[in-house]
């Protein structure tokens, strides 16, 4: 089974941008996206083969994710079961007969880390609803964590210690997450793998300096870690801020 999860920093603009060639082109099975900064319905994404699913934010052009999937789910939800993370459209779970796809955007703790107390509610929240889904069967997460969870992941890491995606704070929530029963798809297969980024600020010509931070994951519980086939980050791709990452699973 072929995963795609990409934050498109808008899918209006994306789509100007080569979203549905690559799209199409990737065949994937389940394809998701992060930071759609759009209200269902304004725009049309060119999908025949798939189930939609959106889930916005109520402040227009900010946030949001959707899922396109080839198979229909058993369920949909929204959120993760907390009402105050219920209005910047974050969460997306798909429920399927063998396994649970949660697609994420999660929240930036922002400059100054001005958003890092809700963040760190967010983080024990997210951690409280996916282990209770693996309680019933595996899970599969996917998307902007919002966060370089170690040295590796990031080209800068001394002088960005502190700041928003790579505060301790942040950093041990992953550390929190993955030690609760999950697996970094990515490094299980690369755990010594440097230079491979998924995202890159806009300004200093970072990208063309590869000066990045890997903060798009697909992180798998720990029962399936080992179904695992492949793991990558599609650097290649242009198109937004954010490059694809791509996971092969045996589900």
């Amino acid at each position: 089974m072929k995963l795609i999860s990409w934050n498109v920093n808008g899918i209006r603009a994306c789509l100007q941008k080569g979203f549905e060639e690559y799209f199409h082109n990737s065949d994937a099975d389940i394809f998701c996206i992060q930071e759609t900064k759009m209200q269902e319905g304004q725009a049309e994404v060119a999908c025949d083969g798939y189930y939609q699913y959106w889930n916005s934010a109520e402040k227009k052009g900010y946030s949001g994710t959707a899922v396109f999937s080839k198979d229909k789910p058993l369920s949909v939800k929204y959120g993760i079961d907390k009402e105050e993370h219920s209005h910047e459209g974050r969460a997306i779970t798909l429920e399927f007969e063998n396994y649970y796809l949660v697609n994420l955007y999660v929240p930036n703790a922002q400059n100054e880390l001005k958003r890092l107390d809700y963040r760190m509610t967010w983080e024990d929240d997210l951690r409280n609803y996916v282990n209770n889904l693996k309680q019933s069967k595996p899970v599969v997460i996917c998307g902007d964590m919002n966060v370089a969870h170690e040295e590796i992941d990031l080209k800068n890491p001394k002088t960005n210690r502190g700041n928003a995606g790579f505060s301790d704070e942040e950093r041990a929530k992953m550390t929190e997450l993955l030690n609760s029963g999950f697996t970094d798809s990515f490094r299980y297969l690369y755990p010594d793998k440097t230079e491979i980024y998924s995202w890159w600020s806009y300004r200093f010509k970072a990208r063309e300096k590869n000066a990045g931070w890997r903060i798009d994951y697909f992180i798998v519980s720990d029962d399936i870690k080992e179904k695992i086939k492949a793991a990558e980050i599609h650097t290649n791709i242009l198109g937004s801020d954010h490059c694809p990452v791509y996971l092969e699973i045996d589900l």
